[in-house]
């Protein structure tokens, strides 16, 4: 790995401070949601279970950040609903990315007729606001984390269709490519083989980013009843609940969107340290 540690990139991301922040705080985040059931105080408060003589506790205490309004403890609740969290972007992601890119592809090789037919049909679906799409999509469906996921991935792969596009126009008349034709390669060994590598370290960091905001638009439903129900931790639900009692319970609102913003500003600090690494390294 020694070659990668000297690596012009690698350099570059390490001196660049906001890109370290953002790596300590996904870091923390992972480890917090991939460990969660040995360092949650309370592991059993992540269901439905209810402690009533702690109901409404201020932080302090055996309870650091406080209960919620059955006596849970706030904390165990936040590090497990960043599990559910990472998870959901996990999906999205890994259903959004490969739809995506292959649309980008043949759109940006195949010529006119496929570049007008596919990339209208995502500029359809990136002219509705995402949020408003999601909701569209989870009205027909009963509210649950899995319809969630569903909804945001519906919502999420026309942006990888319209980066692949762009990215395959540039790379279409490089000599490689040419080259790859001249021997007579076959379709998919070209887009896959030699076109898509080239287009990965773009791919790769926006999908660095995009945790970030998938976690955001999953909350943003959550907090509308659209997402994870009761007794499942989650972001965006923990707030809205928390909501009903400020400012007496300031805690229950104020720690989960604590959260939400700590994990949306590591993903994107780490996103933007990558982007600027992979500029330095071409």
């Amino acid at each position: 790995m020694t070659w990668f540690a000297d690596s012009p990139g690698w350099r570059a991301f390490r001196r660049d401070t906001m890109a370290m922040t953002g790596l300590t705080l996904v870091a923390l985040v992972v480890l917090a949601a991939l460990f969660a059931d040995w360092i949650a105080p309370y592991p059993s408060h992540a269901g439905p279970i209810g402690d009533f003589g702690a109901m409404g506790a201020p932080p302090g205490g055996r309870f650091l950040l406080g209960t919620d309004t059955i006596g849970r403890d706030l904390l165990t609740r936040l590090i497990y609903a960043y599990r559910l969290s990472l998870e959901m972007a996990i999906v999205v992601l890994a259903i959004a990315t490969p739809i995506g890119v292959v649309v980008g592809l043949l759109a940006g090789y195949l010529g006119p007729a496929w570049s007008y037919g596919l990339m209208r049909l995502t500029d359809v679906f990136l002219s509705i606001p995402p949020l408003v799409l999601a909701m569209s999509i989870t009205g027909f469906l009963e509210p649950s984390a899995i319809h969630g996921m569903i909804a945001i991935t519906a919502m999420w792969w026309p942006w990888y269709a319209r980066l692949t596009y762009n990215l395959t126009r540039a790379e279409r008349q490089e000599g490689y490519v040419v080259a790859a034709e001249i021997v007579g390669a076959s379709l998919p060994h070209i887009l896959f083989r030699e076109i898509l590598p080239n287009c990965m370290p773009s791919i790769l960091t926006k999908m660095t980013v995009d945790v970030g905001f998938v976690i955001l638009i999953a909350s943003s439903m959550s907090f509308l009843g659209l997402g994870a129900q009761a007794p499942t931790p989650d972001l965006g639900s923990m707030v809205a609940d928390g909501a009903k009692y400020m400012p007496d319970a300031w805690w229950l609102t104020v720690f989960p969107a604590i959260a939400i913003l700590i994990v949306v500003m590591g993903f994107n600090l780490l996103g933007d340290g990558l982007r600027e690494a992979a500029d330095v390294a071409r």
